[in-house]
């Protein structure tokens, strides 16, 4: 637990840099965009100051509430932001840190040696985007508020009345010695198409800080009508793996509060996020490799382990913000793990002279690992405001010096770790030989042999890849349909019958010898592998186009599995959609309307019932005339398709492997839990 000192932090910490207004008018200069992101990035924002308190060693305690009437409050332990008059601007330092950007304590002295809101500009970014925003203070025996309207003052900084203050803030700043809160509602006027927070994505995120920051105890709380949540608390538990999560520290019955429904506590730091990570997998190395050291003011702390998997899941964080692109402590990890694994393997002779060094690819097959650095809020360099990637290049090589001796001492104490993970990674360059030399059998030798095309495919007479699609239709009965009723100008069509290989544990040399997926794999044009080149995709929309039922399900889901572990990109840059085809066609008269489920079709049936209507199911597509799939699936200006988004990788990552991998008893699990919401084709 941190030392909680509240001290140096005053009004003379505050600096000021510009006001507010181009937030407004750019906001995705500041948030990264207005839509689902952006959105959920305000409450990042937000969130992120309160881990900064407990970075800095003035807070053990987080709160987040999603609020019934929208928007979300944020509770902190801190020391309370300062409220005194700044003596250069004659306002309260609140209302400075509130609405203008790039004001607070980050831009100098030691207020916050280390801290993820880098810029300064979070809470006011927040402020701006918001339609209304309360900050509650607790500092120095003193309770005081300010309310905004998107960005700007509605009153004063005033004593807040208890009278006004929701229960579940009064209840804890009643408590608590210091702290802050801070309720905000997204701005609908900025953010038109997204209204609401996600709560498994949120709940990752929390649990994501709780698993970095030592000592920090985070509760989390849904208030919202069940029916306005994005999904129920036991799906969700489900996806997070909540259920697995050892919750410690404070017992919420401190606080007389709605019940909290998850706290998030661990001991364990990034080696417990590392077991989570691995807990439904078959393990390489039973002990996990961890090291936590520091070097010219730069704390470095890693975990690893390898499991029996072909993809690598590696998590690094800079300052506790998620650098998912990456960055020089990500290189530098590299490095050294490539390096570490090529020198033990070569000492033990498990390499012989000649054979040619494990590759990066190689040495990180089936590798779980976080990596988590902290440096001085003034000297950290994030690649934009969303802070996506780290780009301090002094990092890399600390990182690679400090992972690489631990790496070494890891692998010389541990000898029976060290042969599994050897052994594991010389299997996996053994199999990129084999595929490289499948590759040049199969795609390179039929290219040179002048085979083009595949047959079944009904090509789009349009050559731009933007304005092209591609339906990969299940059967060759409704791909007829298909070829009759498409756009020959922009449409192309390729019937795949059945259901293709499973390719969540295959390795690529059986891929690229299935007769199923060849043909896909040449239609698209931009090859697989290390070959693999996204700018020769010739179609922008790939529409994978398979019936209403649970065999259509499936295959769509093989499918995603392909696209997903071999051609991720492509999911990656929104190129990969599903469409979605009616379940009915409603006559009456001449008239006729498609309904896409059962509920649609009650509610039309509700709404027509004094005319004589007749209801004929789709089976399948190949039920379907060239018109009908036409009008309901393929025309731009009618269909329903769905693009396929990764919104969390390592969710998406475990979803799939849960679901299509060999480990029956996490699919079993999801079965049983979710049994009831199944929509059963009898």
């Amino acid at each position: 637990m941190p030392n909680v000192s509240k001290s140096n932090y005053d009004v003379s910490s505050i600096q000021v840099l510009e006001g507010l207004e181009p937030v407004r008018k750019r906001p995705a200069m500041y948030i990264g965009d207005t839509g689902e992101y952006g959105f959920h990035h305000l409450l990042t924002e937000i969130v992120n100051n309160g881990i900064d308190e407990a970075l800095a060693g003035r807070a053990d305690k987080l709160w987040v509430f999603l609020e019934s009437e929208g928007g979300a409050t944020v509770v902190d332990n801190g020391a309370g932001i300062p409220t005194g008059i700044h003596p250069k601007y004659k306002k309260s330092a609140l209302e400075i840190v509130m609405t203008f950007l790039h004001a607070g304590g980050k831009f100098g002295g030691n207020t916050y040696k280390v801290s993820g809101g880098l810029h300064g500009v979070g809470a006011s970014v927040v402020n701006a985007l918001s339609k209304e925003m309360i900050v509650y203070v607790k500092r120095d025996g003193k309770l005081v508020s300010q309310t905004y309207e998107r960005g700007k003052p509605k009153t004063g900084v005033i004593e807040a009345k208890e009278s006004t203050i929701a229960n579940h803030i009064k209840e804890i700043l009643k408590v608590e010695k210091s702290g802050t809160a801070v309720t905000f509602k997204p701005d609908s006027d900025i953010f038109k198409e997204f209204k609401d927070f996600d709560r498994p994505r949120i709940l990752r995120q929390l649990r994501n800080y709780a698993f970095l920051t030592a000592g920090i105890t985070i509760f989390f709380s849904d208030l919202r009508s069940e029916t306005s949540n994005s999904s129920s608390l036991s799906s969700s538990s489900l996806s997070l793996g909540v259920e697995d999560l050892r919750a410690e520290g404070l017992e919420p019955k401190t606080y007389n509060l709605k019940p909290i429904n998850y706290t998030f506590h661990f001991e364990g730091g990034v080696k417990s996020f590392v077991q989570f990570l691995n807990r439904n997998h078959t393990l390489i190395n039973q002990k996990i490799f961890f090291v936590s050291r520091s070097k010219d003011d730069v704390s470095v702390e890693a975990a690893l382990q390898y499991q029996d998997d072909f993809e690598e899941h590696v998590l690094t964080f800079a300052n506790n913000i998620e650098t998912k692109e990456g960055g020089t402590h990500l290189t530098g990890f590299k490095t050294a793990i490539t390096r570490a694994l090529n020198d033990y393997a070569k000492k033990n002779n498990l390499i012989k002279d000649g054979e040619e060094s494990l590759t990066g690819d190689d040495a990180r097959e089936g590798l779980t690992a976080v990596v988590s650095i902290k440096m001085n809020a003034q000297k950290v360099e994030f690649e934009g405001q969303t802070k996506a990637k780290l780009g301090n290049p002094e990092v890399k090589p600390i990182v690679e010096v400090i992972l690489g001796d631990a790496l070494k001492s890891y692998l010389q104490e541990n000898p029976a770790e060290a042969r599994a993970i050897s052994d594991k990674i010389i299997l996996a360059a053994k199999a990129r030989v084999a595929a490289a030399k499948a590759r040049e059998s199969v795609i390179r030798k039929g290219a040179l042999e002048g085979i083009t095309l595949p047959g079944k495919l009904a090509d789009c007479q349009e050559k731009d890849p933007e304005k092209s699609e591609l339906f990969v239709v299940e059967g060759d009965s409704a791909g007829g349909s298909a070829k009759q009723g498409r756009d020959r100008k922009t449409q192309a069509i390729l019937p795949l019958f059945g259901k293709i290989l499973n390719t969540e544990r295959i390795h690529l040399d059986k891929v690229i010898t299935s007769e199923k997926l060849i043909p896909l794999i040449v239609a698209l044009g931009c090859s697989i592998g290390d070959t693999f080149d996204a700018a020769k995709l010739r179609y922008h929309k790939i529409i994978f186009m398979t019936d209403a039922d649970v065999d259509g399900s499936h295959i769509k889901a093989l499918y995603t599995t392909f696209f997903y572990r071999h051609l991720l990109p492509l999911i990656e840059q929104g190129f990969v959609y599903v469409s979605v085809p009616p379940l009915f066609k409603a006559t009456w008269g001449k008239e006729k309307k498609y309904l896409f489920d059962e509920a649609q079709r009650d509610q039309f049936l509700k709404e027509m019932k004094n005319q004589k209507i007749t209801i004929q199911r789709f089976k399948g597509l190949g039920e379907m005339n060239a018109e009908e799939l036409w009008e309901t699936t393929m025309a731009p200006e009618t269909r329903t398709v769905k693009k396929i988004t990764i919104a969390d990788a390592t969710q998406a990552d475990e979803t799939f492997r849960m679901l299509m991998g060999e480990e029956v008893a996490p699919r079993k699990k999801f079965i049983m839990t979710h049994a009831h919401q199944a929509e059963l084709d009898i």
